[in-house]
């Protein structure tokens, strides 16, 4: 597919100059496609997790393995979004005998929050494609209104 600005334009909902790849804990919700409950429901207010969610939630859990400097915290998979907190450890050495400057550390793009977010989306998104008849799972970049 051809790239066409004025088709494929999507506004950026990050803070613009911010470094994504800082250590720290990020705050993250990511919405299913015009919000269709695909991971299950709840009953009796309790997430019951369907085999989508069950998938979904594993796909998360593997964060780590593929992402050695992110650490997973809390975080709930809903009917049609997942929050979650993932932490950003501090991935660069300093040797101990080391007294010259440091060097300017490069940060990977794949050492990014966006980076990680897009490995588990890719791995459910591939996930439903080869089980399902369902084709596009996220939301895209607009804000996920949360109703209670």
């Amino acid at each position: 597919m051809e790239y066409h600005p004025d088709k494929h334009h999507r506004r950026s909902i990050r803070l613009q100059g911010y470094d994504y790849s800082q250590p720290g804990a990020y705050f993250i919700t990511v919405c299913t496609q015009n919000r269709e409950c695909l991971f299950g429901e709840i009953l009796n207010g309790e997430m019951r997790l369907n085999e989508f969610g069950k998938m979904a939630r594993q796909c998360w859990l593997e964060i780590p393995n593929h992402f050695p400097h992110a650490q997973l915290d809390e975080f709930v998979v809903m009917p049609d979004h997942i929050h979650g907190i993932i932490f950003i450890n501090d991935i660069q050495k300093v040797g101990a005998k080391n007294f010259s400057p440091l060097p300017m550390p490069f940060r990977s793009p794949s050492k990014t929050i966006g980076s990680i977010i897009r490995g588990f989306k890719i791995g459910v998104t591939k996930w439903f494609r080869q089980n399902t008849d369902i084709y596009v799972v996220w939301q895209r970049n607009l804000p996920c209104e949360i109703k209670n």
